[in-house]
C-alpha cells in the first residue's frame, strides 16, 4: 500500500536568523567556533544586539525541519511534528513550512502562549557555521505533538537527535520508534550534533536500542558514539546498530554502509557560496 508521507519528522522549531561575523566578533563575544550551542534568552537578545541584523536573513529552521523542508523541495511528500508559540516567530514558522509544501500538526488557531525558539546562525569569511540556539517552547515538545496516524501512513520516521536533551522530548523519541514498529514504518536518526554524543551518551544508546534502520552521523559523532578514535572501530559498533548508515567526514567525503556493501563518496573542490543551504529556501 502507497503511504501518503515519504517522510514523517520530528524536531525542534526554530526561526533561523542567519548572519555573516568575523573570527574576532566570536572571540570578543565568547562563542566557541563551528559548534551548535544552547543559550539562554538573554545571551542570544546580547549577541543579536551585537550584528548587524539588518544584513541578517530569516527562514523557517531546526536540523530536522531543514531536512523535512528538503524532502519536500526534492519532489517528496513530507510532514512536521513540532512546537511553536502564538506569537509573530511561531506564526512565520508555521507559513515557512506550508509555504514549502510540509504538512505539519501547527495550527494557528491551536499555538500555545509562549516563546518560539530561535537559532542564531553566524558564518565565518572561512565558511564555517557556528550556531547560538535559543529553544523557547519547542523544549516542551513531548508525545503529546505525535500523531500515530500519520506516523503509520509514513514510509520513514525521522528524529533529530537534538531531542535526547530533554526528558520529555526523549520520551517521545522513544513513542515515536514504538509506533513506527507498529505499523511497520521505518525509523531515522540523526546524531544531529557531536555534544549530544558526547554530553547525553547514555540517553542516546536508550534511543538507539529501541531499533534504527538509517543512522546518519559525522566521523566525530561516530567516533564519539563508539568511544574510539578510530574510524574502523567506529563503523564496527554502528554496524551492531543500524544495517544502513551515513558517515559524513567533511572535506574527505562521505561513507555510506548499506548491508555489506560500502559506498564511499568522494568530495569535489568547491568554493563555499551558501554554507546554510538557503538557495532555493523561501526566506525574508
Amino acid at each position: 500500500m502507497k503511504r501518503k508521507y515519504n517522510v514523517y519528522g520530528i524536531g525542534n522549531a526554530l526561526v533561523d536568523i542567519v548572519t555573516e561575523v568575523s573570527d574576532d566578533f566570536l572571540e570578543d563575544n565568547n562563542v566557541e567556533k563551528s559548534l551548535m550551542t544552547l543559550v539562554d534568552e538573554a545571551k542570544q537578545n546580547q549577541l543579536s544586539e551585537a550584528i548587524n541584523m539588518e544584513n541578517s536573513s530569516k527562514q523557517c529552521g531546526g536540523s530536522a525541519a531543514n531536512t523535512i523542508i528538503g524532502v519536500s523541495q526534492f519532489g517528496g511528500s513530507s510532514y512536521y511534528a513540532c512546537r511553536v508559540a502564538s506569537d509573530a516567530m511561531g506564526k512565520f514558522v508555521l507559513s515557512d513550512m506550508l509555504k514549502n509544501g510540509v504538512a505539519t500538526n501547527l495550527k494557528e488557531e491551536t499555538l500555545p502562549d509562549g516563546i518560539t525558539g530561535k537559532c542564531l546562525v553566524m558564518t565565518t569569511p572561512d565558511a564555517a557555521r557556528t550556531m547560538n540556539t535559543f529553544l523557547g517552547i519547542t523544549s516542551e515538545f513531548s508525545e503529546a505533538e505525535l500523531d500515530e496516524s500519520v506516523i503509520a501512513n509514513a514510509e520513514y520516521i525521522y528524529i533529530e537527535g537534538y531531542l535526547v536533551t530533554s526528558d520529555a522530548a526523549r520520551d517521545a523519541m522513544h513513542k515515536a520508534i514504538k509506533l513506527a514498529r507498529k505499523h511497520d514504518t521505518k525509523v531515522a536518526l540523526t546524531f544531529s550534533d557531536p555534544s549530544m554524543v558526547k554530553f547525553f551518551l547514555p540517553q542516546m544508546q536508550e534511543v538507539v536500542s529501541e531499533g534504527v534502520d538509517l543512522l546518519f552521523c559525522n566521523i566525530e559523532e561516530a567516533r564519539l558514539f563508539a568511544e574510539t578514535d578510530y574510524m574502523a572501530d567506529a563503523v564496527a559498533k554502528l554496524k551492531g546498530v543500524a544495517p544502513e548508515f551515513i558517515i559524513t567526514k567533511s572535506e574527505e567525503g562521505a561513507t555510506i554502509y548499506h548491508g555489506d556493501e560500502v559506498i564511499e563518496i568522494a568530495p569535489n573542490k568547491v568554493e563555499a557560496i551558501d554554507t546554510n543551504g538557503e538557495i532555493g529556501r523561501a526566506h525574508v
